[in-house]
């Protein structure tokens, strides 16, 4: 692992929350994720599932954990099934998680090689009324493929049906979306490489690079760190690519006189970082470039005034909204006419900041939370107001991640940010 060695304590801790919310005599099962294929005998890198890490601090494939708190057998009350090193694996691959190594890192004490699993769950299951098993319910989430969970749900409904099945995801939502101490600390860490990456490109960029170019030189800076890489694909989108919004190319020479639009986020122990940073080309904004540049910053700061326990996500995208109207007639974009008569089905400002101005932020990028439950302390949120001008090939966003708090929120992602900084950095 690239990441210092995380406290045990903090993932007992979580097993333990979850537990506090299972019906009695109930089994909870959690599968780590598949080793996806690539092509001929090629493989995707190993990313694991989030929910498995955020209750056993165990990054590796084949891995099991089993919960079954109130179960008469005390040896079946914690049971984590990893897999086993042989001859062929150290040779090609390299030493798995010893036992000792497994205990130690996830707090668990009885650890078995993968290959009990068949002859153990039979007995557990014998044991227990309910079982929880755990899909991904985010509610982005859309696919076709046939995941680790679903498939091993799958096959336990089909192996024992007259049991009674219970979701994971519910209490994994109310639990993850709010972070704890060391989580506090480990995003704060993902993102101070971030920043790093952002100090590094603003001295990099100039007119005639690419932007993949750029791409290679955020990834320099993270691989350095420490980081096992990008959380989520980066944006590197000069001039009219910045009015994409998932623009991930990442080909096209960055010309002097346009404006560059950089998403990217370092990845740290599993929990992701998010910013959005831009910057003019050729290291001098335009006029209009720093109107419109200087219109977001001013509702960046707004916004990130308005997260604070009690506040819904609706209100705020409200209230935002607002602001975004305000701005957008100032620069001339909207006329009051249009604001006035606009169809509140179709938003006048949505032809100009077309997305969301936060998401929830941690272990995936878009993490787990209720997206119609109040704010509460320690929830992190991204913030990310954002004006695309397609007929001036013109797009500005700006984003970082904050920590929500009874007082202030925290910007966990501190970094130069103000136009008149980025040009003095530029041209140093």
């Amino acid at each position: 692992m690239r990441y210092s060695s995380i406290d045990s304590k903090l993932f007992i801790e979580n097993r333990a929350r979850f537990k506090k919310e299972m019906k009695p005599n109930s089994v909870a099962i959690f599968f780590s994720n598949d080793r996806l294929p690539r092509n001929a005998d090629g493989t995707l890198g190993f990313w694991q599932n989030t929910d498995l890490f955020y209750l056993s601090g165990i990054d590796q494939e084949e891995t099991i954990l089993v919960m079954f708190p109130d179960c008469p057998n005390e040896d079946f009350r914690e049971m984590l099934f990893i897999r086993e090193t042989n001859e062929t694996i150290s040779i090609w691959e390299g030493q798995k998680l010893s036992k000792d190594q497994a205990e130690k890192n996830s707090g668990i004490r009885n650890i078995h090689w993968g290959n009990k699993w068949e002859s153990l769950f039979p007995i557990v299951m014998n044991l227990a009324k309910n079982c929880y098993l755990n899909l991904n319910e985010h509610d982005r989430f859309v696919t076709t493929l046939q995941y680790a969970d679903l498939r091993y749900a799958l096959q336990i409904k089909e192996r024992f049906p007259l049991h009674h099945y219970e979701r994971s995801a519910p209490i994994m939502h109310a639990l993850r979306s709010i972070k704890s101490a060391p989580e506090i600390e480990l995003m704060k860490h993902a993102c101070g490489i971030t920043a790093k990456a952002w100090d590094r490109v603003l001295r990099f960029i100039k007119p005639g690079v690419n932007e993949y170019e750029i791409e290679a030189e955020i990834i320099h800076e993270f691989i350095r760190n420490g980081s096992r890489g990008h959380a989520y694909d980066p944006i590197i989108a000069s001039g009219k690519n910045a009015c994409v919004l998932h623009y991930v190319q990442n080909d096209q020479i960055c010309k002097d006189g346009d404006m560059i639009l950089m998403d990217f986020g370092a990845e740290y122990a599993n929990y992701a970082s998010d910013m959005t940073r831009c910057a003019p080309v050729n290291g001098r904004f335009t006029k209009r470039q720093k109107q419109v540049y200087n219109a977001v910053l001013k509702i960046f700061y707004a916004a990130s005034n308005l997260l604070k326990p009690g506040t819904i996500l609706k209100d705020y995208q409200d209230a935002v909204g607002a602001m975004m109207e305000k701005e957008l007639a100032d620069l001339g974009l909207l006329t009051m006419d249009e604001i006035r008569n606009q169809n509140p089905a179709s938003l006048a400002y949505k032809k100009y900041f077309m997305h969301g101005i936060s998401h929830y932020l941690g272990l995936d990028v878009h993490d787990l939370g209720s997206r119609y439950q109040p704010m509460q302390e320690n929830n992190v949120f991204t913030v990310e107001p954002g004006i695309y001008i397609l007929e001036e090939d013109l797009g500005i966003r700006i984003e970082s991640d904050f920590l929500v708090t009874n007082g202030a929120a925290i910007n966990l992602m501190p970094s130069i940010i103000e136009a008149d900084e980025i040009e003095d950095i530029m041209n140093a």
